[in-house]
This record gives structure tokens, sequence and C-alpha cells, in this order.
């Protein structure tokens, strides 16, 4: 199957937008007023929304975080009949879009919620074992970015060994999933720093003007 086609391209195009919808940046405005872009950490995710505005607006941006890029992987499943190909590359679309939105001057966030949901649509077993693995680094350190470069990390392997029993994913999926892994990484360079040099903050629920993510 051929995926440079045109209505193939208007569905990457439609993921991207997507998955570039700034739901931190318009939640916080929402529920207090505030820019994140100059609060916290400057970040538009779930992680500095909590501390910055509250416990309610981060837990409902990481729930339409993680909802655009099960809804971008969702939508190619219906145009291409489930095909593993284009679903992929579609929920890709979508997290470039949310690290790299055309409406924030490519300036997004970090990927980690609009990840999880596109794994929880191509793989809900391996999205499980990244969010366990994640929930479990946190609760031990208390490091929301530990917690999400380890998921991060751990995803090809769970991609591969939870894909389907007995069969190991198609290539697009074990590669783009690499891709995936290696741009949340990415993004989370200076909280990587920060750890090394023993400043990185730990997270708690309480509003903050430092932030982890």
């Amino acid at each position: 199957m051929s995926f440079l086609t045109p209505m193939n391209l208007e569905l990457l195009a439609l993921a991207y937008l997507l998955g570039s919808i700034p739901f931190g940046l318009i939640l916080a405005k929402i529920f207090g007023g505030n820019d994140l872009r100059k609060s916290g950490s400057g970040n538009i995710g779930a992680t500095n929304v909590a501390r910055v505005v509250g416990p309610a607006a981060g837990i409902l941006t990481l729930l339409l975080d993680a909802a655009k890029g099960a809804a971008a992987v969702w939508i190619a499943g219906r145009f291409s009949e489930q095909h593993a190909a284009p679903m992929m590359l579609a929920g890709l679309a979508a997290l470039v879009g949310h690290c790299y939105p055309v409406w924030l001057k490519f300036k997004g966030g970090k990927g980690v919620a609009t990840a999880l949901g596109v794994f929880a649509m191509l793989a809900p077993l391996a999205a499980l074992g990244a969010l366990v693995f994640f929930v479990a680094v946190v609760l031990m350190w208390r490091y929301v970015s530990l917690g999400s470069v380890a998921a991060a990390a751990a995803m090809p392997l769970l991609i591969y060994l939870l894909w389907a029993p007995g069969h190991a994913p198609p290539l697009v999926v074990s590669f783009g999933t690499l891709f995936a892994s290696a741009l949340v990484v990415f993004k989370h360079d200076a909280n990587l720093q920060r750890l090394v040099d023993g400043t990185e903050p730990k997270f708690s629920f309480s509003k903050s003007k430092g932030d982890s993510e």
C-alpha cells in the first residue's frame, strides 16, 4: 500500500494540525488567565499546567493532549481500513505537531501525553506498560521528567514484545516508535542536564514557579 497519496497526505496534515492544538495554553488561560510560556518552566504541557494553574487543569490538559494523539491515529485507521503504516505516521504527525506547533512558532510541549494517546490506539498493552513504568519511576524518585524519559526509552521494547501474541510489529511501527521515543527524550534534554547537575525540581501538585517538565 502506497501511503503517498493525496488523501493520505491530507490525513498527515490534519494529524499535525490536530496535534498542534495547545490545550495546555488554552486551559491555563481559561482556568487562571496565565500565559504558560511566561510561567513556571514556560512549557505548555500538563505538568507545568498543574504547577502553575492547579491539578484539575493539569489533569484535563493531560487527557486532552493524549486524546489528540489517539484521535489522529483513529482517524487514519478509519480512512485506511486499520492499516498500521498510515496510523503510525498519523500518530507521529500529531506528536510532531504537539512538539513543534505552527501556531506557537514551533515551540511546543514535550510530547509525553500525546505519545501515550498515539500508542494507546496502536498497541494498548504496550502503552499501559509504559504508563505503569512511568508511574513507578515518578512514585519512587518524584521526577516527572525521569519517568517520562524512562517510559519513552522502554516503549520500543514494549511495542516489540506486546504488539501481538507471537508477532513482531511491522517495520514502520518499529521505526516509528524509535523516532517517537527519540523525540520525547530529545525534548527532555534540559531536564536530563538538570538531573545530572542535581538541580531538577521534584514534582508536587502544589503551585510553584519552578517546574520539572
